[in-house]
């Protein structure tokens, strides 16, 4: 078991304030958006094994896979830990985006391999041959918007802008069955001409910033990037708020944005990102318009549920991570944590024990495959593993 030293990730749409206040520390002034715990290339979390150095997780697996891991994970997704743990923190509209399946994901990676498209060029749409669902769980008032609404709530919402230049979405919404409804008004959202846009968008901020209430969230996702389609097309999306201890599990091909709130992350080991809106960066609508399932979903918040031995699971329907959580009380039996599978534990509350290692809050450890490890003292404890 070792605890891990990990990188807090700089986005411009993150909160200056809700990771240092978690960890104790004074604010740098910067958004800190992202705390990352893995093995992602990108920002692997670091250990010391060694007296004096300190190593990259990647390096670590890489060199015994099956000790650190476990032969059945190595087998059933290969010499990788297969999930990401993150701390994330919104202050700010994060990107209307969506995920590919599978196969999806493994046909376009190859596709742009195959076209030689620089990994790191700013139109490449698949950077791994990798799905990625993803579940985020509330530690604070956590507002995102997840799947679409029905066509005809969508409708009402946007005529009530009272906006001339969105008639054309009402009827559509109104005049055709669910899927392709939904895909026409996306279809046009997207394609409009960017001047003309640019000026309906300005006219819907202002209604819904006097109509208030339910529009307001559109206003405010406005004033972040004004003049942006984006903001027309999270209105045909649920809005849903979050309170401490409740997430929501997004799966391939759901719309999805973070609004607000701090959270523990949780997704497959990918960096796959098709983006519908709110951002500055590259929209490929045609391969976008493929990904996306165009039907009405519920959001489904989850709570955790309770198992005898004191774990809170949150189910999805993955085997790429299993996220759950204890509740550790002073006084009480320590809690077996053993388990045939690697684990990445984080403290976001109190002081628990974890073996011979103390955490606080945002402290965190990786636990190889089959380790003995025993949890106690007091505070809150979150594990993300595999569904062995």
């Amino acid at each position: 078991m070792d605890r891990l030293s990990n990188t807090v990730r700089p986005y411009a749409w993150g909160s200056t304030t809700a990771i240092p206040e978690l960890l104790g520390v004074a604010p740098t002034g910067e958004p800190q958006a992202e705390m990352w715990m893995g093995a992602h290339p990108g920002a692997p979390s670091r250990l010391t094994r060694t007296a004096g150095t300190e190593q990259p997780l990647t390096d670590i697996i890489a060199a015994d896979p099956e000790r650190e891991l476990g032969p059945a994970t190595v087998e059933k997704f290969g010499p990788r830990l297969p999930f990401l743990l993150k701390l994330l923190a919104a202050g700010a509209p994060l990107s209307l985006q969506v995920h590919p399946d599978l196969t999806q994901a493994k046909k376009g990676y190859e596709d742009e391999e195959r076209r030689s498209v620089p990994i790191d060029a700013p139109h490449r749409t698949y950077k791994d041959a990798n799905h990625k669902p993803e579940l985020i769980c509330a530690l604070t008032p956590f507002e995102g918007l997840c799947g679409f609404r029905r066509p005809t709530e969508a409708a009402e919402a946007i005529a009530a802008l009272g906006v001339d230049s969105l008639k054309p979405y009402v009827d559509l919404l109104g005049a055709h069955p669910e899927e392709a409804a939904l895909r026409e008004v996306l279809t046009a959202i997207l394609t409009a001409d960017p001047a003309e846009m640019t000026e309906t968008v300005t006219e819907a901020a202002a209604a819904a910033e006097r109509l208030g209430g339910a529009h307001a969230p559109y206003a405010r996702i406005a004033h972040h990037f004004p003049g942006d389609p984006g903001v027309i097309a999270a209105m045909l999306l649920n809005h849903v708020q979050l309170q401490p201890g409740e997430a929501l599990f997004l799966g391939a091909g759901v719309p999805h944005a973070y609004l607000g709130g701090l959270g523990v992350e949780i997704m497959a080991n990918s960096d796959n990102v098709l983006r519908c809106g709110l951002t500055p960066k590259h929209i490929d609508v045609p391969e976008l318009l493929d990904i996306v399932r165009f039907e009405a979903t519920d959001p489904g918040i989850l709570r955790p549920e309770a198992a005898p031995s004191g774990e809170e699971l949150y189910e999805t329907p993955v085997d790429e991570f299993r996220l759950s959580r204890y509740d550790l009380s002073p006084g009480a039996a320590p809690v077996d944590l053993t388990r045939s599978a690697p684990q990445i534990l984080l403290c976001t509350a109190g002081a628990p024990r974890v073996g011979t290692l103390d955490l606080a809050p945002g402290g965190s450890v990786f636990v190889p495959s089959d380790e003995s490890v025993e949890a106690s003292g007091s505070g809150t404890l979150f594990r993300a593993t595999v569904v062995a």
